[in-house]
């Protein structure tokens, strides 16, 4: 029996050193050739070890949420028969960081800086239980992380009681909003006991972010309503007759205007090197759209946003948030934003007051459209009170490079073209 030490490979890009998210084996346990052991998370990526030897895990290099130096040992493994040539065995004083083997890149980890923003095609209404359990229906034929299914299990809950997301999945938030429309759940299960959850990978990257943004940058934000009436029924009237292309929301109409104004506002699409004292002012727009996951709060970013029709938007926003929340999203369209939206749909309140995507500037929060009545002047010159749709739209800013007068003068030209869409669909 020879030992083999597995060390923690070079992935390039200046990365010196990776977390540990998750591991698939332990101490004793037999792995097999390419079988998955580990993942890794760095600054640009979270991915799976394989490993190159069949036998038995000796040595593990630490618990998750530890970090691992490039070319550190990760596992040693008793070998069975002869260790393979391009090996290292762990007698050896000097072992060179072999090269990643080729893996998939399964979550990018450039993450926004509010945990409050939740993109608009994510969000839904408060959850609620259904009535009575469907004899027809069972908790197996629900959609479920395994997560959920095991706390459903130890409460005693059946999952077809539970009214689930609008995607049809079952969300810890839906077992909760379950159990308190239920008036306290008296399932066999006994009360479920305190918990302490660890927080390591994209979290703890979340949360590192959050305080850096927060200790780092003087925050303003600037909220101005609009009245979105005649832009709601341009896009009703532009998805009655969009044919096979893909139905429009308001976001579309939204990054149009952002876009139009932008050139205008140059120190809103920028960003600022802390150390370097040197703010970048970028002329096309790589616009970050803030998108919750099972994973954690994420920005896919639409490349040259400016460049682009209603209706590229309108699949660019699909498909990268699928992206985003399945996991396949490329590194390279999780980072690089200048500027970044968030929006929280038809939870998105009166106002918010988002916290900047570090080093952009500026982010944009547009939030839950309302019906008011309102005094409007017609053709005619006569005031009259109709029932009108409005909007509030929040930007926090950062002040070091964002004066106030230059934030509230862009929002007032994006309320302008919002409020006329006509100068929206031009050029």
């Amino acid at each position: 029996m020879a030992k083999y030490t597995f060390p923690m490979p070079d992935i390039g890009e200046g990365i010196t050193e990776a977390e540990i998210v998750n591991w698939y084996k332990k101490v004793g346990d037999r792995i097999e050739e390419d079988e998955e052991f580990v993942d890794m998370m760095t600054d640009k990526a979270t991915m799976p070890l394989e490993s190159p030897v069949t036998g038995t895990i000796l040595e593990v290099a630490g618990e998750v949420g530890d970090m691992v130096a490039i070319g550190a040992p990760l596992i040693v493994v008793e070998v069975e028969g002869e260790v393979p040539d391009e090996a290292e065995t762990a007698d050896e004083d000097e072992a060179p960081a072999p090269k990643a083997p080729e893996v998939e890149k399964r979550i990018e980890v450039e993450t926004p800086d509010a945990s409050d923003q939740v993109d608009a095609a994510k969000a839904a209404p408060e959850p609620a239980p259904t009535p009575a359990p469907d004899p027809a229906v069972s908790s197996s034929k629900v959609l479920a992380t395994p997560a959920v299914r095991k706390r459903a299990k130890e409460l005693g809950i059946d999952l077809a009681q539970v009214k689930p997301h609008e995607d049809g999945r079952i969300r810890h938030a839906d077992l909760d909003s379950f159990i308190s429309y239920s008036g306290g759940y008296s399932g066999s299960a006994p009360a479920r006991a305190d918990e302490q959850i660890k927080v390591i990978g994209l979290r703890k990257r979340i949360a590192e972010n959050m305080a850096a943004a927060k200790r780092n940058i003087p925050h303003f934000t600037y909220v101005e309503e609009c009245d979105v009436t005649e832009l709601e029924n341009t896009r009703t009237q532009l998805n009655a007759n969009k044919g096979d292309k893909p139905k429009l929301t308001m976001l579309p109409l939204l990054i149009s205007a952002i876009c139009k104004t932008l050139p205008d506002f140059p120190m809103i699409n920028a960003r600022f090197d802390d150390e370097a004292k040197v703010v970048t002012r970028h002329g096309s727009v790589h616009l970050g759209m803030a998108t919750m996951t099972d994973n954690g709060l994420m920005v896919p970013v639409i490349r040259d946003a400016q460049a682009k029709n209603l209706w590229q938007l309108a699949n660019e926003i699909g498909r990268l948030a699928e992206a985003a929340r399945s996991g396949s999203a490329k590194s390279e369209e999780l980072s690089g934003s200048t500027l970044t939206v968030t929006s929280l749909g038809p939870l998105g309140g009166v106002a918010t007051t988002p916290v900047i995507n570090r080093p952009e500037v500026a982010i944009i929060g547009p939030n839950r459209i309302v019906e008011r009545p309102m005094f409007v002047t017609g053709p005619d010159g006569v005031e009259r009170v109709e029932k009108r749709k409005l909007m509030n739209i929040s930007i926090s800013c950062d002040h070091r490079v964002v004066d106030g007068y230059d934030a509230a003068a862009f929002v007032q030209e994006v309320k302008k073209k919002i409020e006329a869409p006509a100068t929206i669909l031009a050029g």
